[in-house]
């Protein structure tokens, strides 16, 4: 077997599919990225240097159908046609024998080769890959659990297309002459996914409310820029099943820890900061100007993958113009997965005068939404008990998040399971003249369909949470 170890090559990510004689297209497996060493005994290693042989078992069957090869390739365990990765994770962290075995049973995986590194302890890498594919298919037999990667020439866009459409997660594309860059992001293979991805560290995590205050609100992230420094990329509250807030938990314990704070971040007395030592991968839009994740969302977690290995270089080629995205709007969109819910992203709005909408909002429980325009987006407060009529009437008011200009004219249904799941309709709408705009008071002269005159808002001092107001009916 070879004495030697190699690194995986690494892929850069391109903004679309395209359409090139001179490049090769494979689906991307959504799984554990592992080099095989197929001889005398079997190894197979992951990223990060840990042998994964014992939790994979059924790759026993290697050594049967290959002699003398160092193989790459990806093990996925599928569901229903698609990559289960938490299953697969699942698997990756079994520790005992009757566990393994179970597991096994119940989720078994299969190792997608699709590049050979080795053959009879003579390096293949400096062959451009065409020629490896063709070393790989005379020297490797699929088997039960192995199979070998499928590709087409040329017609990246339609394979893409295709792929997307099966539900699966992108297309890798390879130039046909590249040769084997050992731990390296080269341009040669690219990844193009309908959703951008990034590995990114958790350096902490804020405080959870309400249905999540036993566990946490968000997790704070971060990157590694070229001199090895931490750089904050954002936070992500959205995408974690119960199980796996659960399991964040668990780990969380073990890795607190009052070191030196590695960048700054608002409300950092809420953070409870962590060794960097977990990575998860994060799926977003674009990449703000402040190299902030736009609409980040917990994909999984990678055990996969080392820290260190989250570098800038992930997310510097997709800084698009995400032009109209407001920081205001982070927790917003943080709380919400627009693949399934019709709420607007949010766009910049420009000019005009100021709106306001009330919106009736069947949730859990019914309330009433109040969203005041203010600096492009729109202030929200929710009214347990309705709006106020008459003068002197007063109502508790809490603040949330604010919402894009757009949703004054949202109405739907936002789908079971999603934030906010219920039926939204206007109540009332119109426009607004500010008359105090203050931190602790707002006061406002609605004209709208319903109301009319004067409203004011006063934040309650005396509340445990700052977002506890007031909303009055003001003598007009």
């Amino acid at each position: 077997m070879s004495r030697r170890v190699y690194s995986p090559m690494l892929a850069k990510v391109a903004e679309k599919a395209f359409t090139d004689k001179d490049w090769i297209f494979e689906v991307k497996w959504d799984g554990f990225r592992a080099i095989s060493y197929v001889g005398q005994t079997l190894s197979v290693k992951s990223r990060n240097g840990k042998e994964l042989k014992y939790n994979f078992p059924e790759l026993a069957e290697l050594p049967s159908l290959a002699k003398n090869l160092v193989v790459d390739g990806e093990i996925v365990v599928m569901n229903q046609g698609k990559p289960d990765f938490q299953a697969l994770l699942e698997r990756g962290q079994a520790v005992s024998a009757r566990e393994i075995e179970r597991r096994t049973e119940q989720a078994p995986a299969t190792y997608i080769v699709f590049d050979v590194l080795e053959k009879d302890e003579q390096p293949l890498t400096k062959l451009p890959l065409m020629e490896r594919k063709k070393i790989l298919k005379d020297s490797l037999t699929e088997g039960k659990n192995v199979l070998l990667s499928d590709f087409i020439e040329e017609k990246g866009e339609a394979y893409f297309r295709l792929v997307v459409d099966k539900g699966l997660e992108g297309v890798m594309a390879k130039r046909k002459d590249s040769l084997y860059e050992e731990g390296l992001r080269t341009g040669s293979w690219l990844k193009i996914k309908e959703l951008k991805t990034c590995d990114c560290v958790v350096f902490g995590y804020r405080r959870g409310e309400k249905s999540r205050g036993s566990t946490f609100g968000s997790l704070v992230l971060g990157l590694y820029n070229g001199e090895g420094t931490p750089v904050y990329v954002g936070n992500v509250g959205t995408g974690f099943t119960e199980h796996m807030l659960d399991l964040l938990m668990g780990k969380f314990g073990k890795l607190k820890t009052v070191f030196e704070l590695p960048f700054v971040v608002e409300e950092q007395e809420r953070v409870t900061w962590l060794e960097p030592k977990l990575v998860c991968e994060v799926m977003y839009q674009c990449v703000t100007r402040e190299g902030r994740l736009r609409m980040p969302r917990f994909k999984s977690l990678r055990d996969d993958k080392s820290p260190k290995e989250c570098s800038v270089d992930q997310i510097a080629e997709n800084k698009e113009n995400c032009a109209g995205f407001d920081e205001k709007l982070s927790e917003y969109a943080s709380k919400r997965h627009f693949e399934e819910t019709p709420e607007p992203k949010g766009e910049e709005k420009r000019g005009g005068e100021l709106i306001y909408v009330i919106q009736e909002h069947h949730a859990r429980r019914l309330h009433y939404d109040l969203r005041l325009e203010s600096g492009g987006v729109l202030k929200s407060w929710a009214v347990p008990k309705g709006i106020p009529q008459k003068s002197g009437e007063r109502r508790l008011a809490v603040q949330t998040e604010d919402h894009p200009y757009e949703y004054a004219s949202f109405e739907g249904t936002i789908p079971k399971g999603q934030y906010g799941a219920g039926t939204v309709k206007i109540w009332d709408k119109g426009h607004f003249e500010p008359k105090l705009w203050e931190k602790d008071k707002i006061e406002v002269t609605l004209n709208g369909q319903t109301l009319k005159g004067r409203y004011i808002l006063v934040r309650l001092k005396t509340a445990k949470e700052d977002n506890a107001w007031l909303l009055l009916k003001g003598k007009d």
